[in-house]
């Protein structure tokens, strides 16, 4: 792979090669990108959808919105390191008009879109959709599907809806958001489809990363920028480079802030915590500032401002070690896996999942959840598809007025209706799917 080809400004629907708007360098291409993902409805939602902890009543626990944007500022600052190393080991790209902001840019949109595909709940949200094919009502569907597109049910992936969101084509909107391929190779994590299945120590194989009905724009995208091929025996490819810096700047952001979550909820004790998170922050924190913060929150957030930069120098240090090897395909690895600082990430990352991620709070909120999407998906899918069959009963027409006309597919492909559905009910924020299915179950608001 080479970066003349990953640094595409080439838009869905291109019949020539993009090239910079030279005339209006205030808001150059990739810029563009950040802000229409912010600008769209998909991102709103992010507001009111779970990062870890549901339905929280408490102002400073993260949602996916702010975890959005913070993500997105740390991979800003990541693409920004590592553009300026980049345009110096090869200055062909300066002769080509890139600049540092360049790289700020593309990783800064990919990582502000990382989690607009993820439905209500959190992951947790991705699990009811699936276990709902897989175990409950919809298995029903099995017979009448793929092997291919029935995975892509009972494994539900946030990622796969996300590149759907970003690029789906409806009436009006050719290419979905009209991205740019490079910001659209940065943001795709898992450059595969849901079969096989292949446990491998390539970490682009842990999920998957576009649904069957997506194949062919997901095949358009990785050809244009030139992506290898990492299996020939189906679809799978290697990462865009950059899609490491998201993920770094992802696994960043959710190890100390939601450790921080944690720490602010009082559900971690906070001298307990200030040991670990020290042990990160132990090279270059000024003890004397520490001592002058009397709160706790004070206290925790400079050492989180600190651990957040020294991860983010030692991700862009790994990263820029290791570039010929993630050019050649040969680096399989997260960039934080083997960093200096993995000792200190894994106690903090056991310490969220026992006390964060497995409280009885957080896993009774998830529970609701399941009911919550089960009960949206039987009514929603039962409808849409007696209305295909034009046999609808007077209640399903009442919900299919319920139905965004953009989620409306009553196509003669069942997977493509069913897909249609789940993506409506993924869009959802936590509070909207709750105040749906009250309405549905009867209960007067």
């Amino acid at each position: 792979m080479n970066w003349e080809q990953l640094l595409s400004l080439k838009k869905y629907g291109d019949t020539k090669q993009r090239e910079r708007n030279k005339q209006n360098e205030t808001r150059i291409g990739f810029e563009v990108d950040y802000d229409r993902i912010i600008f769209s409805d998909s991102f709103r939602s992010l507001q009111d959808k779970t990062q870890v902890i549901p339905l929280s009543n408490t102002d400073f626990v993260h949602t996916r919105l702010t975890h959005s944007l913070e993500v997105s500022v740390v991979g800003r600052s990541l693409g920004r390191i590592v553009g300026k190393a980049l345009l110096e080991k090869y200055p062909n790209l300066k002769d080509l008009g890139y600049q540092i902001n360049d790289f700020g840019a593309i990783v800064a949109s990919a990582c502000l879109a990382h989690d607009i595909g993820n439905p209500p709940f959190g992951h947790s949200g991705e699990k009811a959709i699936g276990e709902y094919f897989k175990s409950g009502n919809g298995i029903k569907y099995k017979n009448e599907l793929s092997d291919k597109q029935w995975q892509d049910l009972i494994d539900f992936e946030g990622n796969a809806n996300g590149f759907k969101i970003l690029t789906e084509s409806r009436i009006g909107v050719e290419g979905g958001l009209r991205l740019s391929y490079a910001t659209l190779g940065a943001f795709m994590k898992y450059p595969k489809e849901s079969l096989p299945k292949k446990p491998t120590a390539n970490i682009v194989d842990k999920k998957y990363g576009f649904f069957q009905s997506d194949t062919e724009t997901f095949l358009d995208v990785a050809k244009s920028l030139h992506l290898e091929q990492n299996r020939k025996e189906d679809i799978s490819y290697l990462r865009h480079p950059l899609a490491f810096l998201v993920e770094a700047a992802d696994d960043i952001c959710y190890t100390i802030i939601d450790f921080e979550d944690g720490i602010n909820l009082g559900w971690i004790e906070e001298e307990f915590a200030l040991e670990y998170l020290i042990k990160l922050v132990k090279d270059t924190i000024n003890t004397e500032k520490y001592y002058q913060l009397t709160t706790k929150q004070d206290r925790i957030s400079y050492l989180r401002a600190l651990a957040i930069g020294n991860l983010i120098n030692e991700a862009a240090a790994v990263f820029l070690e290791n570039e010929t090897k993630i050019l050649a395909g040969q680096y399989q690895i997260s960039l934080l896996e083997k960093c200096k600082y993995e000792a200190q990430i894994n106690d903090i990352i056991k310490i969220s999942i026992n006390k964060i991620y497995r409280s009885k709070e957080v896993i009774e909120k998830e529970i609701s959840g399941y009911k919550v999407l089960a009960d949206l998906l039987d009514v929603f899918i039962h409808a849409v598809n007696n209305t295909f069959e034009q046999k609808p009963s007077s209640y399903d027409n009442l919900i299919m007025n319920l139905l965004p006309i953009k989620y409306q597919n009553l196509d003669t492909n069942l997977y493509d209706r069913i897909l249609s559905v789940c993506s409506f009910i993924a869009s959802m924020s936590d509070g909207a799917a709750i105040l749906l299915h009250k309405k549905i179950k009867g209960v007067v608001i």
